[in-house]
């Protein structure tokens, strides 16, 4: 049992990045809390459209303890309806100058699968990373990110761990290649891998993702493989989110892509507290 348990549970990986100069260390694990700047995504208190929400989602966020914004403007959620790209810039060109006004030092991610997108609010509002929930599939997306020089979640479709790895393999050296030089994998819970088995499978052998050495971002924030397993509702599932995202720290996460910041910063301060006082 104590062999099993050792080789389950793991440290982030010491990997900076660089954010418009300056560099983030990610082997403290960080949280980046989401805002959705959309009428429709799942999650209804993540929803934000009006200035005033916008910033008092933006002040929370940061009041928090997160270290990064996420902002998305086209809902993921299945079944969710795809804006045009031209609407879903309009909701970031309408957002994003709040937040940065609130939050000047703030690190802003973009949750775009559209390079276009990419492009205009790197360049013209500053946003800090690009989060990809489609792996590249924008076939300017890699090349776009590499002339940009900003860090570059990529997230997995794939069904399972096998699959991942030679996908994440081939897409890094297709980066790499293109001067890409920061790079954080995200395995994609809930994207590909059915409603609940094939999430709970993969984040039991998550940490085999380290392999890579490269970054892990984790966004498992009260997604159905909670509440369909559990039987109960989106809104009653942050007990539910806290418990996962508890797991991905163990298993390597750098980063925790969350709704509800304050649990997942005490989830952090808690395991951090655990292995620093773990002897060796």
């Amino acid at each position: 049992m104590e062999n099993m348990t050792n080789s389950a549970v793991c440290k982030p990986i010491s990997y900076t990045i660089n954010v418009r100069g300056r560099l983030v260390d990610l082997r403290q694990p960080m949280v980046m809390g989401i805002m959705n700047v959309t009428p429709d995504s799942f999650f209804a208190d993540s929803r934000v459209q009006t200035e005033e929400a916008i910033r008092n989602r933006a002040n929370q966020i940061i009041a928090e303890g997160a270290k990064i914004i996420d902002v998305g403007a086209c809902s993921t959620r299945p079944g969710g309806e795809v804006v045009s790209e031209e609407e879903e810039m309009r909701r970031l060109a309408f957002a994003l100058p709040i937040i940065r006004e609130a939050h000047p030092d703030a690190i802003i991610s973009i949750d775009t699968f559209h390079a276009s997108i990419a492009r205009r609010t790197v360049e013209e509002f500053g946003a800090d990373i690009i989060n990809d929930v489609e792996e590249g599939k924008d076939p300017d997306m890699f090349r776009t990110v590499a002339e940009l020089g900003t860090p570059y979640i990529l997230m997995s479709v794939a069904a399972n761990l096998h699959d991942m790895l030679l996908n994440f393999s081939r897409e890094v050296q297709e980066l790499r290649a293109l001067g890409q030089k920061d790079i954080i994998l995200d395995p994609g819970f809930g994207f590909g891998k059915g409603a609940v088995e094939g999430n709970y499978e993969l984040l039991n052998v998550m940490e085999r993702l380290q392999v890579m050495e490269l970054p892990l971002l984790v966004g498992i924030s009260r997604k159905r493989m909670i509440h369909q397993l559990l039987g109960i509702t989106t809104a009653e599932s942050l007990n539910g989110t806290t418990v996962l995202n508890t797991i991905a720290l163990l298993k390597g996460a750098n980063i925790l892509r969350v709704h509800d910041v304050r649990e997942a910063v005490e989830a952090v301060k808690i395991v951090d507290a655990m292995r620093h006082n773990t002897a060796e």
